[in-house]
């Protein structure tokens, strides 16, 4: 017979992540399917990225801004707050979907093949779409607050919100793939997200962690979204201040030349180990499921 044969492959025993680079058509058809769904009968629609994150805005910064004062000793607080904010649920956004993105499309998986991780990654990129909103809203306040970023500030900043991409795709890809056994995993990762908004300084400044810590500060470093945020108030909250607020506000030292290669480095271990979990259990899901 002419022509050639195509070599045959084990369902979940493909190229992984590249394999999800290689069907970024089906990639988008379910990054468009998520957000159709997601918002399937609801008024407000796609507005929600707005309201959801200025609600927790208001009363992280009524309760902790005005009842315990912090503003008091954080010049734009408000700003510091948000940048922070918008940061994290970007991250507890991705991570929680992307862990029942598996179980959640259980009918397609049984009925055809496609590379799994592209449920994951989906999440991923349908929580990006929801960020970009929330980073124009935070855009538009600095301006108002005299925001004058350098070109270095604003590279930091994209590099702050890969790192976080890459930490939520390999987290969502070991713990997705550890629901499809164990559906303690959901709540396993709850309990993360609980933790990750105080785990990181989104509500305080890292000077009252170093005071805490002292010499032991650098396991808090060691977080990457402890990382990220810093760079995120370096690149948007820093250049709204004036010569008489910079006396109040500081930077942790290190931060791009050691703290966020370290960061990456760890993400990447992170996307590693999820990926090489997901594809031993992805030739399994089926039958699990």
């Amino acid at each position: 017979m002419a022509g050639t044969t195509e070599e045959l492959i084990r369902p979940g025993q493909g190229r992984g992540l590249l394999d999800v680079y290689d069907h970024r058509f089906l990639l988008k058809l379910l990054v468009r399917k998520e957000i159709k769904v997601r918002y399937r009968g609801s008024v407000l629609g796609l507005l929600w990225s707005y309201v959801k994150p200025l609600m927790q805005f208001l009363i992280y910064f009524v309760a902790l801004g005005i009842f315990l004062n912090l503003q008091r000793g954080t010049p734009n607080y408000a700003i510091y707050l948000f940048a922070g904010i918008v940061l994290v649920n970007f991250f507890t956004e991705s991570l929680g979907n992307a862990t029942r993105s598996i179980v959640d499309n259980r009918d397609l998986i049984r009925k055809i093949y496609l590379p799994r991780e592209l449920f994951p990654v989906a999440t991923v990129w349908v929580s990006a779409a929801h960020f970009l909103p929330q980073l124009v809203v935070l855009i538009g306040a600095c301006l108002i607050a005299g925001w004058t970023p350098t070109a270095l500030q604003l590279a930091a900043a994209v590099l702050a919100f890969v790192l976080v991409s890459v930490l939520a795709t390999g987290l969502g890809l070991l713990f997705s793939a550890a629901n499809v056994y164990f559906r303690d995993s959901e709540n396993i990762v709850d309990m993360i997200l609980m933790v990750v908004t105080w785990a990181s300084p989104v509500l305080y400044v890292w000077t009252m962690v170093k005071d805490v810590m002292g010499p032991w500060y650098w396991l808090y470093q060691l977080n990457p979204m402890t990382v990220a945020v810093e760079i995120f108030h370096w690149a948007f909250w820093f250049p709204t201040l004036n010569e008489d607020q910079l006396e109040l506000a500081s930077m942790p030292p290190d931060l791009m030349t050691v703290w966020l290669p370290v960061a990456f480095l760890i993400s990447i271990a992170v996307l590693f180990v999820g990926q090489l979990a997901f594809r031993r259990s992805a030739v399994h899901f089926a039958q699990e499921l």
